[in-house]
């Protein structure tokens, strides 16, 4: 485990974020131990690129003066993994709210699952979704939607590399996706719906790869706190 000096220089760490942790949430334990375990009142910690709670997977934490270097991490193109569930919408496009509204499936083939992939591969227009921590006018656009509220969001351009389906039982799908900076896998769920004639939701998500850094080379929060702690005891 790095020294409070490498810390402060700056560092990259690979964590698996879990299930039901906000990306925030993980910063603000990994600045915590790192103050607690080298008594230092002050250090700079943040992530390079946000997980929804719902998401587990590769997150960027950078220390010190590496914390500089976020934004360089951000642009990197990321590789995710997770279930379509076909036939049912939720609001949020992912399990955050319940489904309200279920359409037809009968018409889907495999072959229609796969050839509905080629069109959002390349560059595509598409649409945040209104649960999203995105802010207008100020406000995240995630407020407008828990007060009920319309509000218009502007389509956006993504680039999508590769979309590859994995697994098929449905109404379940598997995909493996790499894809730009600012790219939504639940808006992708919600158009693949639409473009298959039905609906579709985001049931699983896990972020792999963010460029050349992999979710295999990561630790998970524990391992974060038993390797500073048996730092301290070896020093």
């Amino acid at each position: 485990m790095h020294t409070e000096e490498e810390f402060k220089e700056g560092q990259v760490l690979l964590f698996d974020k879990p299930l039901n942790w906000t990306s925030f949430q993980l910063v603000n334990k990994a600045r915590w131990l790192i103050r607690k375990t080298y008594n230092i009142k002050k250090i700079k910690v943040g992530h390079a690129g946000t997980l929804d709670p719902l998401a587990t997977g590769l997150l960027i934490i950078c220390t010190g003066k590496f914390t500089k270097r976020i934004e360089e991490f951000m642009g990197q193109e990321k590789e995710y993994t997770g279930t379509f569930v076909l036939g049912s919408t939720t609001p949020s496009y992912d399990l955050e709210t319940s489904v309200d509204a279920t359409f037809s499936t009968s018409h889907i083939t495999e072959d229609l699952i796969h050839k509905t992939t080629e069109k959002f591969t390349g560059s595509i227009q598409q649409k945040p979704p209104v649960f999203s921590a995105l802010k207008k006018e100020g406000k995240r656009l995630y407020e407008f939607a828990r007060a009920g509220e319309e509000v218009e969001i502007p389509t956006r351009e993504v680039h999508i590399s590769s979309f590859k389906i994995t697994r098929i039982a449905l109404p379940e799908v598997d995909f493996e996706v790499r894809c730009s900076k600012g790219t939504y896998i639940r808006s992708l769920a919600n158009d693949f719906g639409k473009a298959l004639d039905s609906g579709a939701h985001l049931s699983a998500l896990r972020r792999t790869q963010i460029g050349d850094y992999k979710v295999d080379d990561a630790i998970t929060l524990e391992e974060f706190e038993s390797a500073l702690s048996s730092h301290i005891k070896h020093n």
